[in-house]
């Protein structure tokens, strides 16, 4: 893979790993009722959630993008538009009261912690729709596809492990700046202008 095509793609999913979202807004939650604790648990359930819903995208939607260029402009046009309504519909809700967070046991020993993390993040609809509709087209066509996108996988779910791990230890140090219901809304703004720039991204890329 080309180095300055891989820059590319950890710098796009350093950015939508920041963006507060399910998976953020829930380990903010553990973080904040239990500390760092379990941050090591936090980060090793969104590793295994993004691993599966990112192995899950590529196996059966990447293999048709890299050989059917209608395909690819369909998928690119849909996954622009859902990236645009993610975002706007990110930005129109950040919370006004309250910090926006996930209600969590705080007995939850870090298994559970791990388990809970884990389905989260398999879930989430705007790293699926990243996957869906932004990753292939850092896969080459003139290359063969698997290596490309173990290498992808390995990259955003090691990128995915340390943002997560990076955010609880914060987040148990800065417990009263988090919880202000002015910081979760703006970082909640950012987040929705982020992915209506990825959207718009998406829609200008071309294959790689």
């Amino acid at each position: 893979m080309d180095i300055s095509l891989w820059l590319a793609f950890v710098a796009a999913s350093s950015a939508l790993l920041l963006i507060p979202g399910p998976t953020i807004l829930l380990i903010l939650s553990y973080a904040l009722t239990q500390g760092r604790k379990v941050a090591l648990a936090t980060a090793a359930g969104v590793a295994l959630g993004d691993l599966i819903a990112m192995t899950a995208s590529l196996i059966g939607l990447g293999a048709l993008i890299a050989t059917s260029a209608t395909a690819f402009t369909v998928l690119k046009w849909t996954g622009a538009l859902y990236l645009l309504f993610l975002g706007i519909k990110m930005f129109r809700s950040a919370p006004n009261v309250g910090a926006g967070l996930v209600r969590t046991d705080t007995d939850a020993t870090p298994c559970q912690v791990f388990r809970h993390a884990a389905i989260v993040t398999a879930l989430n609809p705007k790293s699926i729709g990243f996957f869906i509709a932004f990753v292939p087209q850092f896969i080459s066509v003139d290359a063969a596809y698997a290596p490309q996108a173990g290498i992808l996988i390995a990259t955003f779910v090691a990128l995915a492990a340390l943002n997560a791990f990076v955010f609880a230890i914060l987040a148990d140090l800065m417990r009263k700046q988090i919880a202000r219901p002015m910081v979760m809304r703006r970082l909640t703004q950012a987040g929705g202008l982020t992915l209506i720039g990825m959207g718009a991204a998406t829609a200008a890329l071309k294959r790689a």
